[in-house]
């Protein structure tokens, strides 16, 4: 079974679907990504692109609200905030600042911290905010 996404205009992702094996291989049965596209674009209309399940293919599976990204060739999550970084060695996004390392002491009282972008965007050292547990 292959999985394609269906894209939009601007590349986000609509929905994806599964497509058998038949319906993707050529005469020698291997797995060819044009003859799925067209596959689908016979029965369903629309753009579509192979996303691999097991991410063996362009970073990440694609899901609906993720974005293709075509010079990257890659499907990426929505960008969790408007600071954050693409990294596409391993298609993530990163902060714009490193995470400060919890000491000890915070990791054994359940202490985390969580990103705050309206911190970082009145002060771009800043963004990181400790958290503790109720």
């Amino acid at each position: 079974m292959a999985h394609f996404a269906e894209l939009n205009s601007a590349n986000l992702v609509l929905r994806v679907t599964v497509v058998e094996n038949k319906d993707t291989a050529d005469v020698n049965g291997v797995e060819k990504e044009h003859i799925g596209q067209a596959h689908l674009e016979k029965i369903l209309g629309g753009t579509w692109k192979q996303t691999s399940y097991n991410n063996n293919m362009r970073g990440n599976y694609a899901g609906k609200g993720y974005t293709y990204f075509v010079d990257q060739d890659l499907f990426m999550p929505p960008k969790p905030y408007t600071s954050w970084n693409m990294v596409t060695a391993d298609a993530t996004w990163t902060a714009p600042i490193t995470m400060p390392t919890l000491t000890e002491e915070e990791i054994s009282a359940g202490k985390y911290y969580s990103w705050d972008e309206d911190a970082y965007q009145a002060d771009n050292t800043q963004g990181w905010t400790l958290n503790t547990p109720e």
